[in-house]
């Protein structure tokens, strides 16, 4: 195993992917455990948004290493969205250009871009777009991708990649979503 400081300065490129559910809750994680080594962490949202969820409030405990926010316009096409497609468009390239703010800044170890590969599939950003963020990346810092229907674009540049897999969802039962377990 190599041990010199380059190699163990390297940041990773980790995607979270899959039709299970614990994607962003496995970004979380990784921010969790990022602030309790003292790195700075930042979290952009691209499709949560309007709604209220819990990691809005928990977040700001983690402050001011951890930053999250929420850029999008909340869920596209489902339950109670009232935004044109133009508007989540909009939104999402506005993550992507804070994205590329934040990465190249040099102030963070670790960058989250949660549900962007979603983003992708819902034709609210260019792949492209996904893949120069990749390339912007300093050699230190770790980005985190999540959502599913990862690409194998993506795939191929990630260091790490999880796909979660639902065997079983209460959701099919008929059980709504639970506060501080989903949402």
């Amino acid at each position: 195993m190599q041990t010199d400081s380059i190699f163990n300065n390297r940041g990773l490129i980790v995607v979270y992917t899959g039709n299970g559910k614990g994607k962003t809750t496995a970004a979380l994680g990784i921010a969790l455990r990022s602030v309790g080594h003292g790195h700075k962490v930042g979290m952009i949202q691209f499709i949560k948004g309007e709604w209220y969820y819990g990691e809005l409030t928990s977040s700001k405990r983690l402050e001011p290493e951890f930053e999250l926010i929420a850029a999008g316009k909340g869920f596209v096409g489902i339950l109670d969205d009232d935004h044109s497609l133009a508007e989540h468009q909009t939104a999402a390239k506005n993550a992507v250009v804070l994205a590329k703010n934040k990465i190249t800044s040099g102030e963070y170890d670790v960058i989250i871009l949660d549900e962007i590969n979603y983003a992708i599939k819902l034709s609210l950003i260019p792949k492209e777009d996904v893949i120069s963020i990749l390339k912007l990346a300093p050699r230190q810092t770790t980005i985190v991708l999540t959502g599913n229907y990862a690409l194998p674009e993506i795939i191929d540049m990630a260091d790490l990649v999880t796909e979660m897999k639902e065997i079983k969802h209460p959701y099919r039962s008929g059980l709504k979503a639970k506060e501080g377990i989903d949402y």
